[in-house]
């Protein structure tokens, strides 16, 4: 028997598609042209909260600290950071089957995430799934970032739904599935997005091993 749910709110970023991986490779193409580096090291500075996770100061701050910093290596390195994140991004397995299913059983879909709505419509279109969704909510829309109640709010209004009659999908169990669940929404753990291997401490109402997982839960697989 199907569930009533009338919508799923997904997560971006390690929820549809892999984007530290697309991050890595920025770095390494980064680390390429300067002759020198760690991208690893590199990329541990984006993950450090603050500049924030998209703030180019995290490559100025690199590049200061090893020794490595000009003006020209600086704006090459992030010209190259930008072209090379987008342009690595690889689906997960299963999302646009996922999102075309879901969406001819009329459930309504909403992505939510803190990128900047330039940044999330970028990568949707790069992907081609942007069609999919009929709203997207970003940082700049709602003036916060999960896990703060108000991001969850302003989503549920704009489809309508009580939280009860909708899933929520991300692979933070402190930025997506503790608001949600708090909320009263249904939580699906993207397990196999989370690098930080968190699922021996996540209290959710699913545990995704593949995104196609949701399908399973709401019973039209």
């Amino acid at each position: 028997m199907k569930r009533n749910i009338k919508a799923v709110l997904f997560d971006m970023d390690n929820t549809l598609f892999d984007f530290l991986e697309a991050k890595l490779t920025a770095c390494k193409k980064m680390v390429k042209h300067l002759g020198a580096g760690d991208p690893e090291a590199m990329l541990r500075y984006f993950l450090r909260g603050t500049p924030g996770f998209e703030d180019l100061e995290n490559i100025k701050d690199y590049l200061q600290d090893n020794g490595l910093y000009s003006e020209d290596n600086y704006v090459t390195c992030c010209r190259i950071y930008e072209t090379i994140k987008l342009e690595a991004i690889v689906l997960y397995p299963g999302v646009k089957h996922t999102l075309k299913v879901l969406k001819e059983e009329r459930i309504s879909l909403a992505l939510v995430t803190d990128a900047h709505s330039h940044n999330a419509t970028k990568r949707l279109e790069r992907m081609q799934i942007i069609e999919y969704f009929d709203f997207i909510v970003t940082n700049d829309m709602t003036g916060a970032k999960k896990p703060d109640h108000k991001v969850f709010h302003f989503a549920l209004d704009l489809l309508e739904v009580k939280p009860s009659q909708a899933i929520f999908v991300g692979d933070s169990p402190h930025r997506d599935i503790e608001p949600a669940r708090q909320l009263g929404m249904i939580t699906a753990y993207a397990a196999y997005g989370d690098r930080l291997h968190h699922s021996n401490e996540v209290q959710a109402d699913i545990i995704l091993s593949g995104i196609t997982d949701v399908l399973d839960f709401v019973h039209i697989n």
